[in-house]
């Protein structure tokens, strides 16, 4: 009979939520412990959850049944937390950004790595059918030399959500339309572009009133020569999908929200899926996502546990959005070019 992991819950927020539903359909695993630093908070979610519950996270990082740890706090907190769960020996799969500089990314790669632990960083749009299939013909060569890769991210956020808390829309905690909104594009424009050599950027904070930016906008060359472009806000009203798309030599995809509105690719049919869109993807609210790709990253870090290959999204991948990002703010700053440092 295989193992069934225990996972401890590290923040019992609205993401949390998320990861307790995609867990709860998970044959191997299940929530074992929860905590928050609110005990009513813990103690109700723990009683739903019918586990333990904890108020600090250290004591829940004792705990014999605990294998795999989710760390769903804000993401100001995700490096401290993520140092603590790792030298405990836990598994940590850890919401994005995995941490806001890519100096600390760093150090929770190399503590994972010294620990003989697996991070993995949320990334769970990779696992969306259209994206898989994307990543397919990529790596099929069927799209030809890559050229171009657009990112679009017009989203829309109130004042009131950056007012609901006081870490939201600072740097140091929360990131602005890049590091927040805008990273799991960012993270698919990585994924299907490959390694960055060159960033152009700018930012600029224009209809709200916090520290960090609601527009980014750059531009980009891969290692293999193709460009991408990236903008990401929260002013646009009254919000809009995402959307991402690849020009090669041979054919274009252009991909909105879950669909795929365009597919030109020579040899290979449109691909049909049967699953709809579930959602509004977090247009312009951040709590319409499904938890469906949650489920399918969480199987993939449990069988990368069990046969000790890598997850689909490592911790190196979560290294390389936060120095994007990073990036983008430096040659902003800077009024010039960054050329990106392995």
């Amino acid at each position: 009979m295989s193992k069934t992991w225990g996972i401890g819950m590290i923040g019992c927020g609205t993401i949390a939520d998320f990861h307790m539903k995609a867990l709860s359909e998970i044959d191997n695993a299940k929530v074992v412990a929860v905590s928050s630093r609110s005990e009513e908070k813990a103690r109700s979610v723990a009683e739903a959850q019918g586990c333990a519950w904890y108020t600090d996270y250290k004591a829940m990082l004792a705990d014999p049944a605990v294998d795999i740890v989710s760390v769903t706090t804000s993401s100001g907190s995700h490096y401290s937390i993520g140092m603590d769960v790792l030298r405990a020996g836990k598994h940590l799969v850890v919401e994005k950004p995995a941490a806001m500089k890519s100096a600390d990314v760093a150090e929770l790669i190399r503590t994972a790595q010294d620990c003989g632990v697996t991070l993995s960083v949320i990334s769970q749009r990779r696992f969306e059918a259209q994206h898989q299939a994307v990543k397919q013909v990529i790596e099929g060569g069927d799209l030809g030399r890559l050229l171009l890769v657009e990112i679009s991210l017009p989203w829309y956020r109130t004042q009131a959500y950056y007012d609901s808390a006081d870490w939201r829309g600072t740097l140091a905690e929360d990131g602005g339309a890049l590091m927040n909104q805008g990273i799991h594009s960012i993270d698919l424009l990585l994924w299907f572009g490959g390694e960055l050599s060159t960033v152009f950027g700018k930012v600029a904070t224009q209809t709200h009133e916090m520290e960090a930016e609601d527009l980014g906008l750059a531009i980009v060359q891969f290692k293999n020569g193709a460009f991408g472009t990236i903008m990401a806000s929260t002013s646009i009203q009254p919000g809009f999908q995402a959307y991402l798309n690849l020009y090669g030599e041979k054919g274009t995809i252009k991909l909105e929200g879950t669909s795929i509105t365009h597919w030109t690719v020579p040899g290979v049919e449109q691909p049909a899926f049967d699953t709809p869109t579930v959602g509004g993807g977090g247009v312009a609210d951040p709590k319409a996502i499904s938890f469906v790709n949650h489920k399918l990253q969480f199987i993939d870090v449990i069988r990368s546990i069990e046969t000790g290959q890598p997850p689909l999204v490592t911790g190196a991948d979560g290294y390389r959005a936060v120095q994007l990002v990073e990036s983008i703010y430096a040659s902003s700053a800077k009024g010039s070019q960054i050329v990106l440092e392995e």
